[in-house]
């Protein structure tokens, strides 16, 4: 008979369709499913490196309270970090002239908050710019970006102590919480370096050394020297 069949074809076309419609929606399911898996799992891996950068992060800004020691004529570390450099130098700036100097340098596990050495008039807060060569290397000390803190000694007028804090490799930025004509206390926190860095303690000639290579220093505790 003519067109027999064409019916029950139409409806196998359709039911043929329907089947593969079926089957490309539970593929994109099943996809889906996947896909959201893994981004699940890439979006819990990435708040635990969070949660781990978090960590650190407090770690690294913690600011500890100083135990300031009391006497006359005491210089605190600025810095917590290993002292590597016992030497004199020329200082133009603020020094003007010869002068001892004691430098530490703060890895990226030391406590980054400095601590004014001496009570005094800050005089002088000059930022200089320069390279960020690892802090490590004592040559940093003259090429790095810096910034150099002036203190006019309360203790002893007419003595000058001087701060720089240098930048590193990773540190590059440097804040100095205190201004030039501000009065300071000794060990009150003066400044944040940000990451590895170095801190140069400058001192007149007369000064009494009281520390030695390889010692580890904590910021506004530990007595770097004495002033004659």
């Amino acid at each position: 008979m003519k067109h027999s069949g064409k019916a029950l074809q139409a409806a196998g076309r359709m039911l043929l369709w329907t089947f593969v419609i079926f089957c490309v929606v539970i593929t994109l399911g099943f996809v889906a499913k996947l896909v959201g898996a893994f981004v699940l799992w890439i979006a819990a891996g990435l708040f635990g490196l969070w949660v781990l950068f978090a960590i650190f992060t407090l770690y690294f800004f913690r600011d500890p309270e100083a135990k300031v020691p009391t006497g006359p004529n005491l210089i605190v570390s600025p810095g917590h970090g290993k002292v590597d450099v016992i030497d004199e130098l020329e200082e133009p700036v603020f020094m003007k002239g010869r002068c001892k100097r004691i430098s530490m340098f703060l890895s990226v596990i030391d406590v980054h908050v400095q601590n004014t050495p001496c009570a005094g008039l800050v005089c002088c807060v000059r930022h200089t710019s320069g390279k960020f060569l690892n802090a490590m290397a004592t040559e940093s000390a003259a090429e790095n970006e810096n910034v150099l803190i002036g203190i006019a000694a309360a203790e002893r007028p007419g003595t000058k102590i001087g701060v720089r804090l240098i930048a590193g490799l990773i540190a590059r930025r440097i804040i100095p919480w205190v201004g030039e004509g501000e009065m300071v206390a000794r060990g009150e926190r003066m400044s944040l370096i940000q990451f590895g860095s170095r801190v140069d303690v400058y001192l007149p000639l007369s000064a009494k050394i009281q520390v030695k290579l390889g010692d580890r220093t904590v910021g506004g505790e530990t007595v770097l020297a004495t002033l004659d």
